[in-house]
């Protein structure tokens, strides 16, 4: 009886070193692929270096760049493969190390991020934007909304920038704003003099104003 468990305990531990060593082998090979621009493992690399966020307190998230990196990635089925490669890389579920380093309105702004984006291939140049695109935007603005600290509410104002930014023309504005209206059954430029202050919110509409009309 004794022999029979140190051979289950020693298949046991060959099993695990097993595992572990060909875990390894494939976290080594995937981060070789790190090194190429656009792959999915140089963006699961750039998710997970703004999760540690080596700053001088050496603890925090760069939501910054978590919002960069998830607007970088072009359609739903490379994100797929992101997801994928972070699992290889880090051993670790992406989707819950979002949802671990992220408030919730800047978790709903990544998610609606990646709603917007086409399952595999882009809008080609010059094409109409569609109106998952201007939900999209509507819900990132919302999310922005409803940050808080700590237990105190506060706006998210880099993020309804970003926002701003993304938008191409005046007239895309107001779509944006219909389909917010549509979502949340209040005007977009009452809620955006609600959240800024006097202020940001002339600078933050020049952003705006200062597009093409169409």
């Amino acid at each position: 009886m004794i022999y029979a468990l140190i051979g289950l305990v020693v298949l046991g531990g060959s099993i695990w070193l097993g595992r572990n060593l060909i875990r390894e082998a494939r976290a080594s090979k995937e981060q070789k692929k790190t090194f190429e621009e656009g792959n999915p493992a140089a963006f699961a690399q750039q998710l997970k270096m703004a999760f540690e966020n080596d700053n001088y307190f050496g603890w925090g998230t760069d939501e910054e760049t978590v919002r960069m990196v998830m607007r970088k990635i072009p359609t739903k089925e490379l994100f797929k493969k992101v997801i994928q490669s972070y699992q290889t890389l880090y051993n670790a579920s992406l989707m819950a190390d979002l949802k671990s380093e992220l408030t919730t309105s800047e978790y709903n702004e990544a998610i609606a991020i990646l709603a917007a984006k086409p399952d595999t291939i882009l809008f080609a140049a010059g094409s109409t934007i569609s109106s998952t695109q201007y939900q999209s935007w509507a819900k990132r603005l919302h999310a922005a909304f409803e940050k808080t600290y700590w237990f105190l509410p506060g706006t998210d104002e880099e993020a309804i920038k970003a926002v701003f930014m993304e938008i191409p023309t005046q007239k895309d504005f107001l779509q944006v704003a219909a389909a917010y209206k549509k979502e949340y059954g209040s005007e977009l430029s009452s809620d955006l003099k609600a959240e800024l202050e006097f202020w940001e919110y002339a600078p933050m509409m020049e952003l705006i104003q200062q597009k093409p009309t169409a």
